[in-house]
């Protein structure tokens, strides 16, 4: 059976070298063309390069990463050369070097502010989810409709009531705003923050929010992913 160093020396694909400076692409007409699913695999190589990196691997083979991550390596080269020309043949990719390409081509070298919009058990586990803030996305505003969760802190997040939404966000603006509300509330969630400049929100709310071409909507349906779990499960 064929060792990992040797597959290392065996791949055929154009890789980085040890130590190189890597050259990243990114720009909002990128952006359009780089599909989602592209984007979800960029952050599935990030996830598995800081696992590799954590126990002292120096170097992975595109057919190293795409047998961890279930795809083939010409995938892998495929979507690395949508964010620039990632080397030589023979070599494989610097860990730490791959990981940092990947921080800047996911936007991960900065800090997020968020808004999140309803504080009951899903807004609570979204919030104290440290797996946000590792990647640099903090809230920083907490909204909800209930007069008896309004006033409360969370890790010194004071819970606001939804009217002085407008009043807050104008004097701390966000990047991202989180809807995890009764779904009656998400609409109205949503054009408030559409109103008031936010161009990212996330909808962890089953009802399809109808928002202008500029921002970006990512929608969230646990339930449509358990679903498909039960039905793969039940053949």
């Amino acid at each position: 059976m064929e060792s990992f160093e040797q597959r290392e020396r065996t791949e055929e694909s154009a890789e980085l070298p040890e130590h190189r400076e890597i050259a990243v692409k990114t720009d909002s007409a990128l952006a359009e063309r780089v599909s989602e699913f592209t984007v979800r695999r960029m952050s599935t190589y990030y996830r598995i390069l800081l696992g590799l990196d954590r126990h002292g691997v120096d170097t992975v083979s595109s057919a190293r990463l795409a047998d961890m991550c279930g795809v083939t390596s010409a995938q892998v080269r495929k979507d690395l050369s949508y964010f620039g020309s990632f080397g030589t043949r023979g070599l494989g990719y610097p860990v730490s070097d791959l990981k940092r390409a990947i921080v800047d081509i996911l936007g991960l070298n900065r800090k997020w502010g968020m808004a999140l919009f309803g504080a009951g058990s899903l807004g609570h586990a979204l919030f104290f989810y440290e797996g946000f803030r590792d990647d640099g996305f903090f809230f920083t505003h907490i909204f909800d409709a209930d007069p008896e969760v309004v006033g409360q802190k969370w890790h010194g997040v004071e819970i606001l009531p939804v009217s002085e939404v407008t009043a807050s966000l104008a004097t701390n603006p966000v990047d991202i705003g989180v809807i995890a509300t009764p779904e009656e509330a998400a609409q109205e969630i949503a054009d408030l923050l559409v109103g008031l400049g936010v161009k990212g929100i996330l909808n962890f709310v089953p009802k399809q929010l109808v928002v202008p071409a500029n921002v970006r909507l990512r929608n969230v349906n646990l339930a449509v992913a358990l679903e498909s779990l039960s039905f793969m499960l039940s053949k």
